[in-house]
């Protein structure tokens, strides 16, 4: 069962890729206020977030592994802590950001050491960044705005070019349904035009009036290998559940916490 639901939502992203057609375009008004409707949907101000997430990577002919997390964020304060649950060789392994600062703690030397938005979480090709807000419209102009058809989804194609260096990628394109500033599919790119990685979103969950992805796909454009005379790439399926919006206590987002939750 899991397999045929990897497999589909695979093959939903390879579909939405092939599958976008330009159309007629959007006023530059409208693509901004878009553009901050979909920074407005990554966000949860005003009340802490909390899910458990399961991250189930495919590796070509080496098969899959299975990492586990539990994530808890306070977005007023750009505060988060993610908690490796599994596999047991990963439990305790942790990250907590405050103050501008990532930190990510491995219990085998009992260290904190700074590291990135851009770290693969678990050796997965899920990153922190994937499960925090988006600053788009703050650190990106858009170069241009169309409205496609994805598989059988209306959506508006953004391509966006930096006008920060605090950013992950230099260059990103997102397909965004208009109507709920949903994203539905993100490609990550170099300086260079080469495509690093691309996210799709099939679908949502809806919490107290907030939407959160129940599942997510990330390929790793860079790491792969030919199969069968074809190319393969590294694959991570993200399932979130058990989402909460309760107030957590100020202390989960300390390194303190994410030590004690080790032992």
């Amino acid at each position: 069962m899991k397999k045929a639901v990897f497999k589909s939502i695979f093959v939903l992203a390879a579909t939405i890729m092939a599958s976008t057609v330009f159309a007629s375009g959007l006023s530059a008004t409208d693509a901004k206020a878009l553009l901050q409707k979909v920074d407005e949907s990554t966000s949860f101000y005003g009340t802490d977030f909390a899910a458990n997430y399961s991250l189930v990577q495919e590796k070509p002919g080496q098969g899959k592994s299975t990492t586990t997390v539990v994530m808890y964020r306070r977005d007023d304060k750009d505060a988060y802590t993610i908690l490796i649950t599994g596999p047991e060789k990963d439990r305790g392994k942790g990250y907590v950001q405050f103050d501008n600062n990532i930190w990510f703690y491995d219990p085998s030397d009992r260290q904190f050491v700074f590291t990135s938005s851009k770290d693969n979480v678990g050796g997965t090709n899920a990153t922190p960044a994937d499960f925090t807000p988006q600053h788009y419209s703050k650190n990106y102009k858009i170069d241009k705005a169309d409205k496609v058809k994805l598989g059988k989804l209306d959506c508006v194609q953004l391509t966006l070019t930096a006008t920060t260096k605090n950013v992950n990628y230099p260059t990103i394109k997102l397909w965004v349904t208009e109507e709920d500033g949903l994203i539905r599919m993100k490609e990550d790119y170099s300086l260079s035009g080469q495509l690093l990685r691309t996210t799709a979103i099939p679908s949502y969950q809806l919490f107290e009036n907030h939407s959160v992805p129940s599942k997510m796909v990330v390929v790793d454009n860079l790491r792969g290998k030919k199969i069968n005379g074809k190319m393969q790439y590294e694959q991570t399926q993200i399932t979130i559940s058990n989402v909460s919006f309760a107030k957590q206590k100020d202390t989960v987002y300390t390194k303190k916490y994410v030590e004690m939750q080790s032992k």
